[in-house]
């Protein structure tokens, strides 16, 4: 037994098969990660001629010393005490001897899934044993952390895309339901583009997204050799938006003048009519306000407006959406709920059974802070995963005393 470095071609070869898999343990990952200043190495357990575990480490120096990351944890059975022991002993030894003081891991491993509403719909039974189990072997657990303070969300939401598309659209919160609808009346489209659109997803995340164009760039580049990663973006169809607005300020406004005409020639009780007027007219002024503001939207943006993007990588059987923003100044238009129902529409019809939309906070958390976010996902009919959280694994014990009482490692590593 023996830890061995892959190659680019082995250690595809392994994370394309090894469930559960991750975008982040994969060498168009790691390309990327080397672009932002990060080395990195593929290692594998060898038992005999046998790979039966794999991680891609990536290492970053600072001030001398040489600290690591397994994102999302080594590919390897968590519940196979023997397996993780071996490479737990011979990983430490490996990374060690390149003097590198410590990895930290933030592992697949499982503790609950809940639904929707908050409520556990699984438990991992196997959880507290193998929690314990790395406790032992040195692993030290970094908390369970309720909001974004990990390197890797620790609550995950995910959709179930293994259902027809009616069941999948009803399933869908009413509200976001009605704000798809609109979307659609509205004039909003979703566009499949490319790597010179990315400038949109840029545009919608500064300030929000700690990494920029180039790091987009990059993912795009790299996942992008094997059509493994797809760029969405919507914008409102200027003349669209502006027609629709019209009939229906057309509408509203013959409407309120029959009832006028009918509350002219009517004798006895009105009231009936009076209030179907009020509520009319209110509607008349509404899309009043709304066709000047469509006259002026195609008047500056005759091309339309950009509003919402996505960065989508397909990896095994599921969808992962990456990276997503949207611009606030057309929140309204409800672009972000029409680009995520259009892509667990065409995922779904494409085959793949689940859609990953990224990092939540604890849904069961009084106050929470991320309340909005966490809704906007939930609405969709979504699961949220809870991982173990943050683990520490010291590989180098003098060199790490050293670093920890002089720097500090907290916060050095860019998510």
């Amino acid at each position: 037994m023996h830890i061995k470095l892959l190659t680019n071609a082995e250690f595809l070869e392994f994370s394309k098969l090894f469930k559960p898999g991750s975008i982040y343990q994969t060498p168009y990952y790691a390309f990327t990660m080397h672009e932002e200043g990060y080395s990195s190495m593929f290692v594998g357990l060898m038992i005999g001629n046998i790979l039966k575990a794999a991680s891609l480490i990536l290492v970053y120096k600072v001030n001398g010393f040489k600290y690591a990351l397994a994102p999302r944890g080594f590919l390897i059975d968590y519940n196979d005490e023997e397996l993780v022991t071996t490479f737990t002993k011979l990983i430490k030894k490996f990374l060690g001897k390149r003097d590198i003081v410590a990895v930290k891991i933030n592992p697949m491993i499982i503790r609950k899934v809940y639904n929707n509403t908050g409520h556990t719909v699984q438990n991992n039974e196997l959880y507290d044993i193998t929690f314990e189990r790395l406790k032992k072997l040195g692993y030290f657990h970094l908390g369970y952390n309720n909001y974004f303070e990990a390197l890797k969300p620790r609550f995950e939401a995910f959709i179930n895309l293994d259902l027809n598309y009616i069941k999948l659209f009803a399933n869908i919160d009413r509200s976001c339901r009605n704000k798809i609808r609109k979307a659609v009346r509205d004039g909003i489209k979703v566009y499949h583009g490319n790597e010179e659109d990315l400038k949109y997803l840029y545009e919608e995340t500064q300030g929000k997204y700690p990494r920029g164009l180039g790091y987009f760039k990059d993912l795009y580049k790299f996942f992008e050799k094997d059509n493994l990663i797809d760029f969405y973006y919507s914008k409102l169809d200027t003349t669209d938006y502006l027609q629709y607005t019209q009939k229906r300020y057309n509408d509203y406004y013959k409407k309120s003048a029959e009832l006028s005409h009918k509350l002219i020639s009517l004798k006895g009780n009105s009231d009936k009519i009076i209030n179907e007027k009020l509520n009319i007219d209110k509607n008349v002024v509404k899309y009043r306000n709304q066709l000047a503001e469509a006259t002026e939207y195609l008047k500056n943006y005759p091309e339309g407006i950009v509003t919402s993007s996505a960065l989508v990588i397909r990896w095994q059987d599921a969808v992962y959406l990456a990276i997503d923003g949207y611009d606030k100044n057309y929140k309204k238009f409800g672009a972000k709920q029409l680009m995520i129902w259009k892509l667990m529409g065409r995922y779904a019809k494409l085959g793949y059974k689940k859609f990953y939309l990224g990092g939540v906070t604890n849904i069961n958390k009084p106050n929470n802070k991320y309340k909005g976010l966490n809704e906007f996902k939930l609405n969709f009919h979504a699961n949220v995963i809870e991982y173990v959280g943050d683990f520490e694994l010291v590989t180098n014990s003098p060199r790490y005393f050293v670093y920890k009482n002089s720097f500090g490692i907290t916060g050095m590593f860019k998510k």
